[in-house]
């Protein structure tokens, strides 16, 4: 998973917007290509400033200064903007297009479903208070986890954001209209854990102010603060009275796989392949000469290692990884792909990343470097994500780095479509991470002489991993359906997905706050699986396993179904998919 905060709303946030103002209404010229290409042009220009915190994320810094404008007239002022924009893709005539323009047009109209989906569907701001806590949190987060300007200019921002916080959350009472209890309990628990973040993490920004400068820096996140804790006590009021219901219901989950994913799948397809592939994941596990492995995912490095020992070991492995990409030729590394480099974790970030984190290149990022913190360290941990960081790092590296999230973000940046590189389909982006992980199993990479204890352990690490990715479907679906309760997949993550209660509890809130996103990796894994199947069919004699890949990855982060008619020059999936 990319470990940064915020990254589910931008996924489903990403190509949103409508034309810019004072652009001609999209109904004064008929839907070419060319126009089509243009609208989508204005679009994303008026998204970025209508949502500038996800537009730091993304590379881009005019508006690091400010935060989104969730007020009721905004978010009218959006959908007046956006309705028409969709009728007008949805209902232009294509089928004398090139099957590349096409293409082009179910992205652009995928991604103005997903706006209308999580305006008018989820509903986070009048149902979610995390929406705004993740607004201010990722607000601060986004400034620091990249040097891409001066500490100075980067807290000039930060003090403008800090500034505009307490009107964001006056926003917030008046917008939850629609509370859900449980997000409620979640967004407060958020709150409890923010201060180091503000308090610590923020002071890597104030060496090179003035005092004056540090001042005035430190009142205004004093006063954002407070206001996040009057936030919290009114949350911890306001949450009795509460009634939103947590599940979003059959119908409309269903119309977020067809819409907004383009999968030919149903809720009740969905999690048939989830119990598939955890039933299997589970047999795979018991097969292991000590399936025990799984279970404990004994250190690599000892119990007494520093974090510089394991800084450096995750290093080699990086290099091993590249290694055996090469001498298998699995795929093509592209020249333009920067560095991925291996950070101990900051003290000041330690509060509040515990786990670490990933970050790739943002989409207009000059700096082509990604970096994957290793988190904080405890040997005697019983959390799963730390005893997984601490056991083999290869399965990790694969999924984070190359050839995983690191390489396939980087190759997507460089689409030639501007519309395809500015979208970003959270099922084939985990799916392949996740696709990764099995494939690079599969071709031998723990399979190295002389190095068969920690083969076997990072064997069991992967299928782990695989089952309770698999175990995210059947929660994911039955949430978000109103067929589960909280508790009943806190459980399900403990017995079927062989999680922690801490782990498993954590699985089951990002479930319950954003609804789609746990299904996207296994059914995205599916997905590739599938297609490599009927890619090697179509290849014949000709097929090569890096051509696969090679074509897979630079048709961008794109809906599978819609890269199966790239690649196999069959639309049926996506027919299926597209279908009322």
């Amino acid at each position: 998973m990319i470990r940064r905060r915020g990254a589910a709303t931008v996924l489903l946030l990403l190509a949103m917007a409508p034309p810019a103002a004072g652009a001609a209404e999209p109904a004064e010229l008929p839907l070419t290509p060319a126009r089509l290409r243009e609208l989508a042009h204005d679009h994303h220009a008026w998204w970025y400033g209508e949502f500038p915190v996800a537009a730091t994320d993304a590379g881009r810094h005019d508006g690091d200064g400010r935060l989104a404008d969730h007020s009721p007239a905004a978010r009218q002022e959006r959908l007046r903007r956006l309705e028409p924009l969709e009728r007008l893709v949805a209902s232009a005539a294509t089928a004398a297009w090139p099957v590349d323009d096409r293409v082009d047009r179910e992205v652009f109209l995928a991604g103005l479903r997903r706006a209308l989906f999580e305006e008018k569907v989820l509903r986070r701001w009048s149902r979610d208070p995390g929406f705004y806590v993740e607004e201010c949190a990722n607000a601060i987060f986004s400034l620091l986890k990249r040097e891409y300007a001066p500490r100075p200019r980067r807290a000039r921002a930060a003090l403008s954001r800090l500034r505009a916080m307490p009107a964001l959350l006056a926003t917030a009472r008046s917008n939850l209209q629609e509370g859900v209890p449980l997000l409620a309990r979640l967004a407060g628990e958020s709150i409890d854990s923010i201060a180091p973040l503000f308090n610590d993490s923020l002071g890597i920004l104030l060496a090179d102010l003035s005092d004056a400068e540090r001042i005035e820096l430190a009142a205004a996140r004093d006063a954002a603060l407070a206001s996040l804790r009057d936030f919290g006590v009114w949350l911890k009021s306001a949450r009795k009275g509460m009634k939103g219901p947590l599940a979003i219901g059959r119908d409309a989950y269903e119309r977020m796989l067809r819409d907004v994913h383009l999968l030919p799948l149903d809720a009740a397809a969905l999690t048939a392949i989830g119990e598939v592939e955890l039933a299997r994941a589970r047999a795979l596990e018991a097969m292991l000469p000590d399936p025990t492995l799984a279970d404990t995912l004994p250190p690599a490095g000892g119990a007494s290692a520093s974090g510089a020992a394991y800084r450096a070991l995750y290093e080699e492995h990086t290099a091993q990884l590249i290694e055996h990409i090469k001498t298998k030729d699995l795929l093509t590394l592209p020249g333009y792909v920067g560095p991925f480099q291996i950070l101990e974790l900051p003290a000041a970030f330690g509060p509040t990343s515990p786990g670490g984190f990933m970050n790739p290149p943002g989409i207009f990022d000059q700096d082509p470097a990604g970096f994957y913190f290793l988190p904080r360290l405890d040997p005697g941990s019983g959390n799963f994500y730390v005893r997984a960081a601490l056991s083999n790092p290869l399965p990790i590296l694969g999924h984070e780095g190359i050839p995983g999230h690191f390489l396939q973000l980087s190759i997507a940046n460089h689409n030639t479509s501007e519309i395809r590189r500015l979208h970003q389909d959270g099922v084939f982006v985990e799916g392949w991470a996740l696709y990764a992980e099995e494939m690079l199993m599969r071709t031998g990479l723990y399979d190295t002489p002389g190095q068969a204890a920690a083969g076997e352990a990072g064997k069991a690490q992967v299928l782990r991993l695989m089952r309770y990715r698999a175990a995210r479907i059947p929660v994911d679906v039955r949430l978000a359906t109103g067929e589960w309760t909280f508790d009943q997949a806190v459980a399900y993550f403990m017995e079927e997905g062989g999680l922690d209660r801490v782990a498993a509890t954590g699985e089951a809130a990002g479930a319950a706050v954003s609804p789609g996103q746990k299904m996207t990796y296994m059914v995205g894994k599916h997905q590739i699986q599938q297609l490599l199947g009927r890619y090697r069919q179509k290849k014949g004699a000709a097929f090569r396993l890096r051509d696969f890949h090679d074509e897979l990855l630079a048709a961008g982060s794109l809906p599978l179904s819609l890269v199966e008619w790239l690649l196999v020059g069959d639309d049926t999936s996506f027919r299926s998919a597209s279908l009322p």
